[in-house]
């Protein structure tokens, strides 16, 4: 039987990702548009998007927020060209983002003294062969292959290396253990809705010692230098943006924080993310023709929750075009360089209300394309 109650919100995207609930363009604050982002209100503003961070997300002492260009790309970018080089890097890739920031090292960066710990989607690498007197990167969620890590335990507090996490999937989803994180990157499109193009970059006080203490031997674009005269440029971590922000996507940002803080900050967002999985995690329990791509459980993604399917792949493309034609679910193929499957967003802003309506509609979709 065909369902007949749609989901009141079928935007399933892992990115960009569904806006908030209630979101209205509308209530934005947006006194700073047409003004310089160099104005007062412009740098108060940006500082404010620094703090309003660091606070909700309970950083420690010291670590800095920045806003920087080109989303989470950019400030992954960012980090591996400032900071790699002085000693050796260990990078972990279990998924398309991962083996990114690999090919940049070996092929871009031509770090001599790097390793590269690969695994295949669904699974993770094995941690315990990292070297942490040297500089570590790594996804804390792939988000193309639903696979995170399961916790911090993995990484010493006495290392000697920077651990560089890219967390785009993962920051107002997952407990993160800040102390044991020296670079943080993420974007507004992911767990919080917010629009594209501005990344965000947190830097551990050991961060910021390697910036002041090291100088790479390659030349460095003018969107990545972080120091003057040997010195961090602490106005990028106080709203003076290296080069000009969307204030528009500003003040969307700042929104979707008031959102997260009116439900219990991070730790209701993250909650709120957990209990999204648990409703496919029913649906899985209950029907034998899918399953998650990842294998252990331990390491089972909350936001970009990737599932496979007893289906051949043009079938599983046909079924999210037959979902997305009935309006029940956009964008939930999986990602083009992953296994054939569908991957459907589970962060808080994605309603469970809205995952349980869309379950009945995947059964009738399998029913009615693979039989």
């Amino acid at each position: 039987m065909k369902p007949q109650i749609k989901p009141n919100n079928p935007n399933f995207s892992s990115g960009p990702c569904s806006k908030r609930p209630g979101y209205d363009v509308n209530n934005l604050t947006i006194d700073t548009l047409g003004r310089s982002h160099r104005s007062a209100l412009g740098k108060q503003t940006l500082a404010k998007v620094c703090d309003d961070t660091a606070s909700m997300l309970g950083l420690p002492e010291g670590y800095r927020v920045g806003v920087v260009p080109a989303s989470d790309t950019g400030a992954v970018e960012m980090a591996l060209w400032s900071l790699l080089g002085q000693r050796g890097v260990d990078v972990l890739a279990w998924e398309s983002f991962g083996k990114g920031w690999a090919t940049d090292i070996l092929k871009q960066l031509k770090l001599e003294d790097s390793r590269i710990f690969e695994a295949d989607y669904g699974q993770l690498p094995d941690l315990s062969q990292l070297n942490f007197d040297n500089d570590v990167v790594f996804t804390w969620n792939g988000t193309t292959s639903g696979v995170k890590v399961p916790n911090g335990d993995w990484i010493p507090d006495d290392r000697s290396g920077l651990t560089i996490c890219d967390a785009t999937s993962a920051v107002f989803a997952m407990d993160l253990p800040w102390n044991k994180l020296d670079v943080v990157t993420f974007s507004w499109q992911k767990v919080l809705g917010g629009e594209g193009a501005h990344g965000m970059l947190i830097l551990s006080p050991r961060a910021v010692e390697r910036l002041e203490t090291y100088t790479p031997s390659w030349p460095m674009p003018k969107v990545f230098r972080m120091t003057k005269n040997g010195a961090l440029n602490e106005g990028i971590f106080r709203g003076a943006t290296i080069n000009t922000p969307s204030m528009l996507c500003v003040a969307d940002y700042l929104d979707s924080l008031d959102w997260v803080n009116s439900i219990g900050g991070t730790s209701g967002a993250i909650a709120k993310s957990q209990n999204n999985l648990k409703v496919i995690q029913l649906f899985v329990a209950e029907n034998d023709w899918i399953d998650f791509l990842a294998e252990d459980p331990a390491t089972l993604s909350n936001t970009s929750i990737c599932l496979t399917l007893k289906a051949e792949p043009q079938q599983v493309k046909d079924m999210a075009k037959l979902l997305d034609d009935e309006g029940v679910a956009y964008d939930i193929g999986a990602y083009r360089d992953a296994p054939a499957g569908l991957r459907i967003w589970g962060g808080a802003t994605v309603e469970a209300s809205d995952l349980e309506a869309l379950m009945p509609w995947l059964s009738w979709a399998y029913q009615k394309i693979v039989g």
